[in-house]
């Protein structure tokens, strides 16, 4: 039994089943823990207005709406959120662009304290609320691709546009981003996690170590392998094997 300060949840879903799964686990593992649940979107925005919750679980699917729909009409948006779903692919994908938290259902015990952990440490109003917004933004149409990129280092949290973006770089378990702007901000995460986000925004991964927008490519010098020149005057390599995708990426821009 996990012993913080006293944190107020909110369990926001329409099936019994696993608002009893979720509060049962966590009221077995952390003593500190208040829980309100509600089944729909009408009760969850009178729970989170009333009782202003440090943490939210909030479902996707309920029969009176959305959790998207919930988000849009509480008045705050000052707790960690954490999603509860069944796997929805575009939803998921704009949850991983705001750097948001989800589980998938059926609830899994060890997942939902390691989630649970995660979001005592990360109880900060500024950083959810930026997070949540970005997510809105993203939202907003499921079928269009995610337009900003939630990027949480230890010291500040970046909301970008994806076309702010002119390339990644791999060193070693970080990704270095840089940006329109000549800004440089650094991940703790390998180049791989960001190559799954961003590939279907104009983004290709040319080399092992690179990850680049095709908008910033000033010309490819197709003459052995091939490098790519940027428009920020960086001369990139483009590995044999990632030669062929690029060619088919730059043709699609013509």
């Amino acid at each position: 039994m996990k012993t913080f300060k006293k944190i107020n949840a909110a369990v926001i879903d329409d099936e019994q089943n696993a608002r009893d799964v979720i509060s049962k686990i966590i009221n077995n593992h952390f003593n500190n823990i208040k829980i309100n649940t509600a089944k729909n979107v009408k009760t969850g925005i009178r729970l989170i207005n009333d009782n202003n919750p440090d943490i939210v679980f909030l479902d996707i699917d309920m029969p009176d709406g959305t959790g998207f729909d919930l988000l849009k009409k509480v008045n705050s948006h000052h707790f960690k959120l954490i999603f509860i779903t069944a796997y929805e692919e575009h939803a998921i994908k704009a949850i991983k662009f705001s750097a948001l938290d989800y589980i998938l259902k059926p609830v899994n015990e060890v997942e939902l304290i390691e989630a649970v952990n995660k979001a005592i440490q990360e109880i900060d109003t500024e950083v959810n609320q930026q997070k949540i917004m970005a997510f809105l933004s993203n939202i907003e149409n499921l079928s269009q691709k995610p337009k900003k990129l939630v990027l949480n280092t230890s010291d500040n949290i970046y909301v970008i546009n994806i076309e702010d973006i002119v390339r990644c770089q791999s060193e070693n378990n970080y990704t270095i981003f840089y940006l329109n702007n000549k800004k440089k901000i650094i991940m703790s995460k390998t180049l791989k996690e960001y190559d799954n986000l961003l590939s279907e925004n104009d983004f290709v991964r040319i080399h092992r170590s690179h990850l680049i927008n095709i908008n910033y490519i000033e010309r490819f010098d197709k003459k052995d392998t091939g490098s790519v020149f940027m428009k920020d005057n960086s001369k990139i390599p483009v590995s044999v094997r990632k030669k062929d995708e690029l060619v088919k990426k730059l043709n699609m821009l013509s």
